[in-house]
Protein backbone atom coordinates (compact mmCIF):
# COMPACT_ATOMS: atom_id res chain seq x y z
CA UNK A 1 0.00 0.00 0.00
CA UNK A 2 1.35 3.41 -0.96
CA UNK A 3 0.21 6.88 -0.04
CA UNK A 4 -1.66 8.88 -2.67
CA UNK A 5 0.97 11.62 -2.46
CA UNK A 6 4.58 11.66 -1.33
CA UNK A 7 4.96 14.80 0.78
CA UNK A 8 8.67 14.10 1.21
CA UNK A 9 9.28 14.35 -2.55
CA UNK A 10 7.13 17.42 -3.17
CA UNK A 11 8.80 20.84 -3.32
CA UNK A 12 5.45 22.46 -2.49
CA UNK A 13 4.90 20.24 0.54
CA UNK A 14 8.52 20.68 1.59
CA UNK A 15 8.19 24.44 1.60
CA UNK A 16 4.77 24.49 3.22
CA UNK A 17 5.40 21.83 5.84
CA UNK A 18 8.91 22.85 6.94
CA UNK A 19 7.77 25.61 9.27
CA UNK A 20 4.61 23.76 10.23
CA UNK A 21 6.56 20.72 11.41
CA UNK A 22 8.91 23.06 13.32
CA UNK A 23 5.87 24.16 15.30
CA UNK A 24 5.27 20.53 16.27
CA UNK A 25 8.85 20.23 17.45
CA UNK A 26 8.51 23.43 19.48
CA UNK A 27 5.51 21.95 21.27
CA UNK A 28 7.69 19.07 22.47
CA UNK A 29 9.65 21.50 24.63
CA UNK A 30 6.57 23.26 25.99
CA UNK A 31 5.66 23.05 29.69
CA UNK A 32 2.82 20.62 28.92
CA UNK A 33 3.96 17.26 30.37
CA UNK A 34 5.32 14.94 27.68
CA UNK A 35 3.08 12.09 28.86
CA UNK A 36 0.05 14.32 28.39
CA UNK A 37 1.30 15.37 24.97
CA UNK A 38 1.57 11.77 23.79
CA UNK A 39 -1.81 10.60 25.05
CA UNK A 40 -3.51 13.73 23.63
CA UNK A 41 -1.80 13.20 20.25
CA UNK A 42 -2.81 9.55 20.36
CA UNK A 43 -6.44 10.29 21.24
CA UNK A 44 -6.90 12.95 18.55
CA UNK A 45 -5.39 10.51 16.05
CA UNK A 46 -7.72 7.72 17.16
CA UNK A 47 -10.76 9.97 16.80
CA UNK A 48 -9.61 11.04 13.32
CA UNK A 49 -8.71 7.52 12.21
CA UNK A 50 -5.10 8.44 11.44
CA UNK A 51 -3.24 5.14 11.53
CA UNK A 52 0.15 6.79 10.91
CA UNK A 53 -0.19 9.01 13.97
CA UNK A 54 -1.67 6.25 16.13
CA UNK A 55 1.36 4.14 15.20
CA UNK A 56 3.81 6.98 15.85
CA UNK A 57 2.42 8.20 19.16
CA UNK A 58 1.85 4.73 20.57
CA UNK A 59 5.46 3.83 19.85
CA UNK A 60 6.88 7.17 21.05
CA UNK A 61 4.91 6.93 24.29
CA UNK A 62 6.03 3.33 24.86
CA UNK A 63 9.65 4.28 24.18
CA UNK A 64 9.31 7.06 26.76
CA UNK A 65 8.13 4.50 29.34
CA UNK A 66 4.36 4.67 28.99
CA UNK A 67 2.70 1.40 30.04
CA UNK A 68 0.83 -0.85 27.61
CA UNK A 69 -2.23 -0.72 29.88
CA UNK A 70 -2.49 3.07 29.70
CA UNK A 71 -1.82 3.10 25.95
CA UNK A 72 -4.49 0.48 25.35
CA UNK A 73 -7.00 2.40 27.45
CA UNK A 74 -6.59 5.83 25.80
CA UNK A 75 -9.47 4.97 23.45
CA UNK A 76 -11.71 4.28 26.47
CA UNK A 77 -10.27 6.86 28.84
CA UNK A 78 -13.63 7.83 30.36
CA UNK A 79 -14.10 4.37 31.85
CA UNK A 80 -10.43 3.81 32.68
CA UNK A 81 -9.01 4.39 36.15
CA UNK A 82 -5.37 4.74 35.02
CA UNK A 83 -5.43 8.44 34.07
CA UNK A 84 -5.00 11.38 36.41
CA UNK A 85 -7.66 14.07 36.68
CA UNK A 86 -5.36 16.41 34.74
CA UNK A 87 -4.88 13.86 31.95
CA UNK A 88 -8.63 13.26 31.81
CA UNK A 89 -9.21 17.01 31.47
CA UNK A 90 -6.66 17.18 28.63
CA UNK A 91 -8.24 14.18 26.88
CA UNK A 92 -11.70 15.76 27.14
CA UNK A 93 -10.41 19.01 25.66
CA UNK A 94 -8.63 17.09 22.89
CA UNK A 95 -11.79 15.19 22.00
CA UNK A 96 -14.05 18.24 21.93
CA UNK A 97 -11.42 20.21 20.01
CA UNK A 98 -11.14 17.37 17.50
CA UNK A 99 -14.88 16.84 17.06
CA UNK A 100 -15.71 20.45 16.09
CA UNK A 101 -17.04 19.34 12.70
CA UNK A 102 -19.42 16.88 14.39
CA UNK A 103 -21.64 19.79 15.39
CA UNK A 104 -20.52 19.52 18.97
CA UNK A 105 -20.21 23.30 19.29
CA UNK A 106 -16.49 23.36 19.97
CA UNK A 107 -14.98 23.08 23.41
CA UNK A 108 -17.60 23.54 26.11
CA UNK A 109 -17.12 25.90 29.04
CA UNK A 110 -17.25 22.91 31.38
CA UNK A 111 -14.39 21.12 29.61
CA UNK A 112 -12.36 24.33 29.37
CA UNK A 113 -12.84 25.11 33.07
CA UNK A 114 -11.79 21.60 34.04
CA UNK A 115 -8.64 21.85 31.93
CA UNK A 116 -7.86 25.28 33.40
CA UNK A 117 -8.05 23.77 36.89
CA UNK A 118 -5.10 21.51 36.04
CA UNK A 119 -2.99 23.50 33.61
CA UNK A 120 -1.64 27.03 33.70
CA UNK A 121 -2.08 29.42 30.78
CA UNK A 122 1.16 28.40 29.06
CA UNK A 123 0.28 24.71 29.35
CA UNK A 124 -3.25 25.38 28.07
CA UNK A 125 -1.76 27.27 25.14
CA UNK A 126 0.45 24.29 24.34
CA UNK A 127 -2.51 21.92 24.72
CA UNK A 128 -4.69 23.92 22.31
CA UNK A 129 -1.83 24.21 19.80
CA UNK A 130 -1.15 20.48 20.08
CA UNK A 131 -4.78 19.59 19.40
CA UNK A 132 -4.86 21.88 16.36
CA UNK A 133 -1.49 20.58 15.16
CA UNK A 134 -2.54 16.94 15.47
CA UNK A 135 -5.81 17.56 13.67
CA UNK A 136 -3.93 19.09 10.75
CA UNK A 137 -1.37 16.29 10.58
CA UNK A 138 -4.13 13.68 10.91
CA UNK A 139 -5.96 15.19 7.96
CA UNK A 140 -2.83 15.31 5.81
CA UNK A 141 -2.28 11.61 6.45
CA UNK A 142 -5.89 10.44 6.20
CA UNK A 143 -6.58 12.31 2.95
CA UNK A 144 -3.53 10.75 1.30
CA UNK A 145 -4.03 7.32 2.92
CA UNK A 146 -0.51 7.12 4.32
CA UNK A 147 0.11 3.54 5.40
CA UNK A 148 1.13 2.82 8.99
CA UNK A 149 3.11 0.28 10.91
CA UNK A 150 6.75 0.94 10.10
CA UNK A 151 7.39 3.97 12.31
CA UNK A 152 10.46 3.75 14.53
CA UNK A 153 10.61 5.83 17.74
CA UNK A 154 12.69 8.95 17.22
CA UNK A 155 12.41 8.72 13.44
CA UNK A 156 11.56 12.40 12.99
CA UNK A 157 13.65 13.88 15.80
Amino acid sequence: MAARLNYFASPTAGAALKDFMSAGKALKSSPLPSTTQEIVALRASQVNGCAVCVDMHTKEAAAAGETPVRLNLVAAWREATVFTDAERAALALAEEGTRIADGAGGVSDQVWTRAAEHYDEEQLTALVLLVAFMNTVNRLNVITQRPAGDYEPGQFH
